[in-house]
This record gives C-alpha cells, sequence and structure tokens, in this order.
C-alpha cells in the first residue's frame, strides 16, 4: 500500500529542518519590512534583507549606486535598528545583487509629444539651417507631423 502525503503545515511546523527554514524565512520578512520602515525615498523600493546572522544584518542592493547612498545611512540605521528591535545587532553588511534589478519587459518608450507651436518652430529654423543640423532639424519636424496626424486619427 502507497503512503499517503503528508500535509504540507505538518511537515513546516513539525518534522526536520523545514521548521527551522520556515522560523527563518519568517524572521527575515519581519526585519525587511522593519529595515524599511526606518528608511526613506527611493532607497526602500531598492533594498531587501538578504540574511542575519551572527549579529549582522546583510542587506542586498539593486546596484553600487544603492549601496554607496545606504552606507552613507547605515550608521544610523545601525543605531535605530538596535534601539528598536534588534539590540544584539553588532553590523549591517551591504551587497550588490544586479538580479534585484527589474527584469519585467517594459512596454513602449514613451517620448514626449511636440506640440503644434513648437513642430512649425522647428520647421521654419529646418528650412534656414544647412549641414547635417538642418536634415535632423526636418527629421524631427516630419515626425512632429506624422504624430500629430495618428493622434487625430
Amino acid at each position: 500500500m502507497k503512503k499517503l502525503p503528508q500535509d504540507l503545515s505538518q511537515l513546516l511546523n513539525h518534522s526536520g529542518r523545514l521548521p527551522e527554514l520556515k522560523e527563518k524565512a519568517e524572521l527575515l520578512l519581519r526585519l525587511d519590512r522593519v529595515v524599511k520602515q526606518q528608511l526613506t525615498g527611493p532607497v526602500v523600493e531598492q533594498i531587501k534583507v538578504a540574511n542575519f546572522r551572527e549579529s549582522t544584518l546583510i542587506v542586498e542592493v539593486s546596484s553600487s549606486t544603492w549601496a554607496a547612498r545606504l552606507n552613507f545611512q547605515k550608521s544610523n540605521l545601525l543605531l535605530k535598528l538596535q534601539s528598536e528591535a534588534l539590540p544584539m545587532l553588532t553590523a549591517i553588511d551591504v551587497k550588490v545583487n544586479p538580479r534585484m534589478r527589474s527584469s519585467a519587459p517594459k512596454g513602449e518608450p514613451s517620448y514626449a509629444k511636440l506640440s503644434v507651436t513648437a513642430a512649425s518652430h522647428i520647421e521654419a529654423l529646418a528650412e534656414h539651417t544647412e549641414g547635417s543640423l538642418g536634415l535632423k532639424l526636418k527629421r524631427l519636424a516630419a515626425r512632429a507631423s506624422r504624430q500629430r496626424h495618428s493622434d487625430s486619427d
């Protein structure tokens, strides 16, 4: 006779290393929320608590630019976290993880549309400009004209 599958909640709560892993994952999620509450601005969207081991909080950021920004705030963040949530915390280690960057495909790039007035000024300027700049201005004016026609359709 085949053994029946175990309930997932029993596996997560009672046997082997799974309960430890579950607790660690929940701790990291809570720490992530706490850290993000202590920070302000766009850096909040660029960080993630990756680990907490040996009294060190490991925080991942999406680029070296964000790492530099977070490193400037690290000492204040460490003091806040020690006083409010993690008294045993001794250090914050910032790591760059480029995989955190959004890999979702972005839609069509949005281009600014030229107003009718701006397009007519560019056309007039193109008529009085020679060389490669004149050609580029004419192409720009033509594009603005095409945009006007496609928007009116």
